[in-house]
């Protein structure tokens, strides 16, 4: 399985703020830090922030920070968010759904997949949060 860029840049988002102590960060902090794009990253957080996983704070002195603490961000919650991880496969149009034995199988193998990252929090991820900081700033 292959998750998406989109899915890359969230957790890349919330790797970031993760590693930082306290304060606000920026979306333009993050896209130098990964060197990405701040286009990109504003639809993700905007994303992030509407699922309860990032709050964004308004104004001038605004910016972005975890909604929660980090041991409380479940991977496979926000795999299922940004993945949709429902269907792998639409086998409603084909002609042989009604008989085929894939469906079920490719169901199981995406809960295995996701079950994987549901043992793990956003926590997991930070654990060297001075090295990540350290790494993040040379960028």
């Amino acid at each position: 399985m292959r998750l998406t860029r989109y899915t890359d840049y969230a957790v890349r988002v919330l790797i970031y703020l993760g590693s930082r102590d306290a304060g606000l960060g920026s979306i333009r902090e993050v896209a130098k830090a990964f060197d990405i794009s701040q286009n990109h990253l504003m639809k993700v957080v905007q994303d992030l922030a509407a699922a309860g996983f990032i709050q964004s704070v308004r104004g001038r002195n605004g910016g972005i920070r975890l909604a929660v603490e980090a041991r409380d961000i479940n991977l496979g919650k926000v795999l299922r968010h940004t993945e949709g991880l429902d269907d792998l496969l639409d086998c409603s149009v084909c002609l042989i759904a009604p008989a085929c034995g894939l469906p079920p199988i490719l169901s199981e193998a995406t809960q295995a997949f996701v079950a994987v990252f549901d043992k793990y929090t956003v926590a997991d991820l930070v654990r060297q949060r001075t090295l990540i900081r350290t790494l993040l700033e040379r960028a």
